[in-house]
């Protein structure tokens, strides 16, 4: 559905570029830097750098109740991306598009989030019951700067999909990878470990005995070393010759090991049915769903590493410092980065 509305003549009066900013950015056609086919390949392209971006278009309102719902799109990273997410919404028939933004509430919300080293992975958030839920699971996205093609599948039996490039990421069921409801079954916190219960998978044997002759000391008199001639004991004090390691010694006498015959095994607390936990058929259903939303974030800091580099350099070079009015340009922000996107 989306490419339809995107390819179909004049895109611009069926996209509605939000207003809840005044410093949104802006799209345009293009198929970027290198495509497969210059018309086919072509999609909405940021075109400022360090933006926020959210633009929506509107469909005839339709519900998933009892049919699988297909979320799909493409994204191509036509640069080097250090933090942002190019994400996709749906949302209900009564969302106001001109003042579409970060706190509208949607239904669904689904794509590739890069921030840093640490975090590159496809972001799944469902609005249940007002609440949003994301994905228990890390489903890592591509970050090179090809066209990737991701595809979230959601069932009417509770099972979903996420796809990139038409293989499976990562899939389940709704009540495993997204906590909406309490679990199924809880720990007795009434159950005690019975007093009999033996943990212990091996022990020492009882049947083994210390020999008679083990007590042997770990170092004896030198039988081979004589007292001096010389030796004056009023003078020198009583001679005892030097100690010498005791062939003889055989260390602390342990008793063997053997398996324990009593051994019942780790004691785990058995669960019990919780309660407070309801199934839901209805985790699946979205009703009146009606606008598609992209929403990209560009965070800015290659505007913050262009800045910290000039100011290396000039630490580098041992600048001398500037007159009043330099301090005073320099104190002044980027007026395109903004301390909040």
């Amino acid at each position: 559905m989306m490419d339809a509305i995107l390819r179909a003549d004049g895109w611009e009066k069926r996209w509605v570029q939000s207003k809840h900013r005044t410093d949104y950015g802006k799209f345009r056609v293009s198929a970027g830097r290198f495509y497969g086919d210059r018309e086919k390949d072509k999609g909405l392209q940021t075109i400022e750098d360090t933006k926020y971006y959210a633009v929506s278009a509107r469909f005839r309102p339709f519900n998933n109740e009892g049919q699988t719902l297909v979320v799909q799109y493409t994204v191509k990273y036509d640069q080097h991306v250090d933090c942002g997410g190019a994400y996709i919404k749906l949302f209900p028939e009564d969302v106001n598009q001109e003042t579409l933004n970060e706190d509208t509430r949607y239904y669904i919300m689904f794509g590739p989030d890069i921030c840093g080293e640490d975090k590159k992975i496809v972001q799944v958030i469902f609005n249940y019951k007002d609440d949003y839920y994301m994905i228990n699971k890390d489903i890592k996205c591509e970050t090179d700067d090809f066209t990737h093609l991701y595809t979230l599948i959601v069932r009417p039996d509770l099972t979903y999909e996420v796809k990139i490039d038409n293989y499976v990421a990562e899939a389940g069921y709704l009540e495993e990878h997204w906590d909406f409801l309490p679990p199924p079954k809880i720990i007795d916190p009434d159950a005690q470990k019975p007093d009999y219960w033996d943990e212990r998978e091996t022990i020492e044997d009882p049947m083994d005995k210390k020999p008679d002759d083990w007590d042997q000391p770990e170092r004896i008199p030198d039988p081979n070393f004589e007292k001096p001639g010389d030796w004056d004991e009023e003078m020198d004090g009583e001679w005892g010759p030097p100690l010498i390691p005791n062939p003889a010694y055989k260390g602390i006498w342990k008793p063997r090991i053997i398996k324990n015959p009593y051994y019942n095994g780790i004691w785990v607390q058995p669960e019990i049915d919780n309660p407070e936990y309801t199934p839901d058929p209805s985790l699946y259903k979205y009703f009146n769903i009606s606008v598609i939303g992209l929403e990209i974030l560009q965070e800015r800091e290659w505007k913050r590493r262009e800045r910290q580099d000039t100011v290396y350099k000039k630490i580098n070079e041992k600048e001398e410092p500037k007159g009043k009015e330099d301090k005073k340009e320099k104190k002044q922000k980027d007026p395109n980065v903004k301390d909040e996107l």
